[in-house]
């Protein structure tokens, strides 16, 4: 038979390591409701038998969902890919670029996005968004891009862990007032498009290093986390030029690693080639 691990972030070739047959092991991560939620990442390690990951993909598709083959690396596509919209919308936050209500309110009704990133905080758990952002960091060895953020651990210190809490980022308890976005169309297209940028350096990060190809990230975050659009095929709609030029102003102004623009962004742009051939 065929071992399946679920989980989100551990290592599958970790995991195949402890069987006396980890050549039968690989992953299939579901993403939560997976009834109603298509995509299956499919992770083989190390170990795993050569052509069981493409009887996976197989069987994915048999079963009406939308499987993305990943490399075991932190995080697979999804959960890395995905950082800087928790962490990103964190430092506008921090720096005092708006508060909590107008970035969601400028992710969710200028960006097309489900949940703004504060509310989906809060959905998650603070603490556990926390613990995959800290270990997904840890796995990087201490990567910038992924650095956790004081602001949420100061809430999980104080059990503002979101919905379940009753509190968190936003305030859930019975009849609390939400907050009111400052509705400027302005100022939410530039939190909007710093929160996006971040996410295609990332998308195209993730396909430099052999994570996933162009197709499987985009399909993975429209159908993991259901981004209006793939992160790639919305970085050559607002042009590969603007989104280099953007990050390297960012790296400019603050002088962090952090910010350093994908080499294969930067080739794709300067070769005005499209990361889908």
């Amino acid at each position: 038979c065929i071992l399946a691990t679920n989980t989100s972030s551990l290592s599958v070739t970790a995991l195949a390591s402890a069987l006396t047959q980890p050549e039968r092991c690989l992953g299939l991560h579901f993403f939560n409701p997976a009834p109603l939620l298509p995509l299956v990442e499919v992770i083989p390690a190390l170990q795993t038998k050569d052509g069981l990951a493409a009887e996976m993909v197989l069987l994915m598709r048999n079963w009406g969902k939308q499987p993305a083959l990943a490399k075991d690396t932190p995080g697979f596509i999804v959960n890395r890919v995905a950082r800087p919209y928790y962490g990103e919308a964190i430092r506008l936050l921090e720096e005092g670029v708006a508060d909590v209500a107008t970035i969601d309110w400028a992710m969710t009704e200028l960006g097309g996005f489900r949940m703004g990133p504060f509310a989906l905080m809060d959905l998650i758990g603070n603490d556990i968004n926390y613990a995959v952002t800290e270990s997904v960091w840890t796995a990087f060895h201490y990567d910038e891009r992924y650095k956790p953020s004081f602001a949420q651990k100061r809430n999980v210190d104080a059990g503002w862990l979101g919905r379940k809490s009753g509190r968190g980022w936003h305030d859930h308890s019975d009849g609390a007032v939400p907050g009111q976005p400052r509705m400027d169309k302005e100022l939410g297209q530039d939190i909007l498009w710093r929160i996006l940028v971040m996410l295609i350096n990332e998308a195209a990060d993730a396909v430099f290093w052999g994570v996933a190809s162009a197709e499987d990230v985009d399909r993975a975050m429209r159908g993991g986390v259901n981004y209006p659009k793939g992160l790639l095929a919305w970085a050559e709609e607002v042009g590969l030029d603007r989104c280099v030029a953007e990050l390297d102003r960012l790296r400019d102004m603050y002088g962090e690693s952090r910010y350093r623009c994908s080499p294969l962004l930067r080739q794709r742009a300067a070769e005005g080639r499209s990361f889908f051939n």
